[in-house]
């Protein structure tokens, strides 16, 4: 009898360790998509300005990446409350501490993004 109620244990224990992980597996991409779909910094993105994209702060060091102004020549971008400026023209690339933002291309008053995370 012993030996039944072993196996029975180990079935529970084991059922509820797959349940728990498929759980967490199908609520990661919700909780990130609440933040927006940028939120992990992997994302591509057609904006125009003024735009704030949410980020995650604990990653790249600040939670939004605001893009100011877009012209044919140029789109400038702000992050860390302002700390943190640049500008690149269509078909160039940006860094923000580990969050790169590469500037596809620039059409009337709207910029195509592509951001990535660097390894660090």
């Amino acid at each position: 009898m012993s030996t039944g109620m072993r196996r029975r244990s180990a079935t529970t224990v084991l059922t509820l360790t797959m349940a728990g992980t498929l759980g967490f597996g199908l609520m990661t991409p919700v909780a990130s998509a609440a933040n927006g779909p940028c939120y992990d910094g992997r994302c591509k993105i057609t904006v125009s300005a003024p735009k704030t994209i949410k980020v995650n702060s604990r990653k790249f060091g600040f939670g939004s990446l605001k893009i100011t102004s877009i012209s044919s020549r140029s789109v400038k971008m702000s992050a860390a409350g302002g700390s943190l400026t640049a500008s690149t023209s269509p078909g160039g690339t940006v860094q923000f501490n580990n969050l790169k933002i590469w500037v596809k291309s620039v059409s009337g008053h709207k910029a195509r993004l592509q951001l990535f995370p660097t390894r660090h």
